[in-house]
């Protein structure tokens, strides 16, 4: 793999496909800021990123547990870590995944929200005493950007009689939730909490493990999250608050939040038309959230003599012939694009390459490793902010 400093060496190559930067560096300051500041387990959520390259760096950075959807996503890590734990956290799962999951990959966490996926559990690795079952309870997604509260999840009514029959299968019971993608304020948490207590209580079990998911959040243009220790001391609160056994032990999936720095795009300009610029990296790249959920990432024009232009609004087409390869925007650039110009999009660790398809022949080009720093970081302003004098005057 190639090394630059920044997207600006590399667009003086001309690149006619879009290229990768990826900042293994900004991986393993994330990944080392989870495991010093949060009070428990991280788990990485190895669908916002399934890079090898990224889940070496993180094991290397000390996350040791890996949340995993899919079997083709067990096999994954498996391969790469053989020593690394891994815990199934899809709700709903193939019968077979699980038994090979078990079996052959000695996987022994899994999450289900109901009684039928118990017993495929059950079943499927033929009576285990040695499973860590995780029920998975319905919470609001209020504070979410991207709500996750309605496929997943048992409802208030259903939580008694499934955790009273998961306590009986289990070796270790857990509760956990997820409070949607990119949660905006501490309170998600402390609001799913309330939702755990309850459920507990009123099926009077005890609980092993209690797994506060993913939603942690990064920085966008118009989403500045609080700093992400607001969020773990909402939670550490929370948790020694529940009644729960002494020895229980809290777990988090991080996602979007250890893996957003980790990458961004450099696509060129094959056209303007007005406010609109066409580019070659869209919908069915590594651009999907741009264009389906109207996500607006950061973006910077990479030419060697800045633009002294003042900035406008731009919306994107992709390479595709497809309508719907439009990222509506608005993305802030300098007046003065044209045809031929060099767009870096960036924080796009999280979702961006792992969507991308090879739609109508469009595919990804290379990937660069670049040193400079993420265009977005809520860990270098958190280390900033740590290594800040106090006011304090000793004499």
């Amino acid at each position: 793999m190639h090394k630059h400093h920044s997207a600006l060496g590399l667009a003086a190559s001309r690149p006619v496909q879009p290229v990768t930067l990826v900042r293994p560096h900004a991986a393993r300051r994330a990944a080392r800021f989870f495991v010093e500041k949060f009070a428990g387990k991280s788990l990485y959520a190895v669908k916002a990123n399934p890079s090898p390259d990224l889940i070496r760096t993180l094991w290397e950075s000390g996350i040791t547990h890996f949340d995993v959807a899919s079997i083709a996503e067990v096999r994954l890590v498996s391969g790469l870590l053989p020593d690394a734990t891994l815990c199934f956290m899809h709700p709903v799962k193939a019968e077979e995944a699980i038994a090979e999951a078990y079996f052959k990959h000695g996987v022994r966490t899994f999450s289900l929200d109901s009684i039928e996926e118990l017993e495929k559990i059950v079943r499927a690795t033929e009576g285990a005493d040695d499973l860590t079952l995780c029920v998975r309870l319905r919470v609001p997604s209020d504070h979410a950007k991207l709500s996750l509260a309605s496929k997943f999840g048992a409802a208030p009514g259903e939580t008694k009689e499934l955790l009273l029959a998961a306590r009986q299968a289990a070796d270790a019971l857990g509760v956990c939730f997820h409070v949607g993608s990119q949660a905006m304020s501490p309170k998600a948490y402390l609001q799913a909490m309330s939702y755990v207590r309850d459920a507990i209580v009123d099926a009077a079990v005890l609980v092993d493990v209690v797994d506060v998911g993913g939603g942690f959040p990064s920085i966008y243009p118009g989403m500045q999250p609080a700093p992400l220790e607001a969020y773990f001391a909402v939670i550490k609160d929370a948790f020694e608050a529940l009644p729960i056994s002494y020895s229980a032990e809290l777990w988090a999936e991080p996602g979007r939040a250890l893996c957003a720095e980790y990458a961004s795009l450099l696509v060129r300009v094959e056209r303007r038309r007005g406010d609109q610029l066409y580019i070659n990296d869209g919908a069915y790249g590594a651009l999907f959230d741009a264009a389906h959920v109207g996500w607006r990432f950061p973006v910077d024009l990479v030419r060697e003599e800045p633009s002294e232009a003042r900035d406008m609004g731009f919306s994107f087409y992709g390479p595709t012939c497809d309508d719907i390869d439009h990222m509506a925007g608005p993305f802030e650039l300098p007046a003065d694009i044209r045809a031929g110009d060099y767009i870096e999009i960036g924080m796009l660790g999280a979702y961006g390459c792992a969507m991308r398809t090879g739609f109508n022949g469009f595919t990804a080009g290379e990937t660069v490793v670049v040193t400079d720093e993420p265009m977005a970081s809520a860990y270098i302003e958190a280390q900033a902010e740590q290594a800040r004098p106090s006011n304090v005057v000793t004499l």
